[in-house]
């Protein structure tokens, strides 16, 4: 069984660019656009090309032979 790190998000949906950078697997959003324009991105084990494709909570994202799940936070209050 995999490994999987939760990456936590305060509202959903997020963009896949923009949930790269939050995981800490890029730097910017220009290598995020690079890395998954180029095909080395799968979301919920399929091969994703669009980086504003929409997460959202359990969605699972594989890059670099890692796994990260999308969670939310819940609010309090």
């Amino acid at each position: 069984m995999r490994n999987i790190t939760a990456v936590h998000i305060r509202k959903e949906p997020i963009r896949l660019s923009q949930f790269l950078k939050l995981a800490n697997v890029v730097q910017d959003g220009l290598e995020a656009k690079i890395r998954i324009t180029e095909g080395e991105v799968l979301v919920n084990g399929a091969l994703e090309t669009r980086r504003g494709r929409k997460l959202v909570a359990a969605d699972i994202v594989r890059i670099d032979n890692m796994d990260f799940q999308v969670t939310q936070l819940k609010d309090k209050r």
